[in-house]
């Protein structure tokens, strides 16, 4: 259903709020440049400080912005499963084409908790869904056993693995319902995620490489594996750059070397250091996004 290379959208802010001129700018170039989908209101949007109004803004400006060019997938998970449903029947509301849901982070579910908590998402909304799958971020991981079982349920359609397990793209795909999509969530394993059986990418480094991410999955796609090589080479060091520090910030700094929006994150997100700076920058340039 969903594949290729899809934009885990930054939020761009301006005078301690939503800079909405700025991100329905930035989803305009992004689809211009090639991106097969975009994200808004994930990880990389800041969803976490974002007060609910401002979420639901955000989505509404994303699928304003799209104008159905390309598939919308909103960002709608909570460790509330009450504040998922809210938020899952918004975006069915407003026109997104999916929905996001990160695993509840904190709560520390069993996978029997983990399974109800999607069920109760995906019975209250329909809308696809993809599953989050973010150890690292929120202290669950999802079992191949629990994802495959979801599966079975009509709306839930894929996952956005960040395991950094490269053994779960296959091992999910063969124990999954049909068609059920894998999305990488690490941009630096993408080669690995595709070779495995993977679909696509949900991807931080095509906030500013929309092009050259674009382009590496429709090389993929097209058996045009010196192409597909030449622009995975060429990425590695921008997907390191962008995690030298917490993120969203390093990727909003280089979004904003590129002028396309202020570099602020909200805290406690602190700003990108003068180091990191300087890795962002040298790994555009080696990139070649900027001189």
């Amino acid at each position: 259903m969903f594949k290729g290379s899809m934009t885990a959208l930054i939020t761009p802010f301006k005078n301690g709020g939503v800079d909405e001129e700025a991100f329905q700018s930035f989803v305009d170039w992004q689809i211009q440049e090639g991106s097969h989908g975009v994200v808004p209101v994930g990880t990389t949007g800041e969803s976490p400080t974002l007060s609910h109004d401002e979420h639901k803004r955000v989505v509404e400006l994303c699928i304003e912005a799209a104008d159905g060019r390309v598939p919308v997938i909103a960002g709608t998970g909570s460790n509330s499963t009450e504040e998922a449903i809210d938020l899952t029947k918004h975006a069915k509301a407003a026109g997104a084409d999916g929905a996001l849901s990160v695993c509840p982070y904190y709560n520390k579910p069993t996978q029997e908790g983990l399974y109800l908590h999607y069920k109760a998402i995906a019975e209250a909304a329909d809308i696809p869904i993809i599953i989050y799958n973010i150890p690292a971020r929120s202290v669950v991981d999802m079992s191949v056993e629990t994802m495959a079982r979801l599966s079975q349920l009509p709306n839930i359609v894929g996952v956005k693995d960040a395991t950094c397990d490269l053994a779960r793209p296959l091992q999910s795909r063969l124990a999954s319902a049909d068609g059920f999509c894998q999305l990488s969530g690490e941009d630096v394993t993408i080669g690995a995620f595709l070779g495995q059986g993977g679909d696509g990418c949900i991807s931080v480094s095509a906030n500013v490489a929309p092009k050259l991410c674009s382009e590496l999955h429709e090389a993929w796609q097209a058996r045009d594996y010196d192409g597909f090589a030449e622009r995975r080479d060429r990425l590695a060091p921008l997907h390191d750059a962008l995690f030298c520090e917490t993120s969203p910030a390093p990727v909003k700094y280089a979004a904003h070397v590129l002028g396309k929006c202020e570099p602020k994150c909200r805290l406690p997100i602190a700003p990108l250091s003068d180091a990191g700076q300087e890795t962002v920058r040298a790994a555009m340039v080696r990139v070649g996004l900027v001189n």
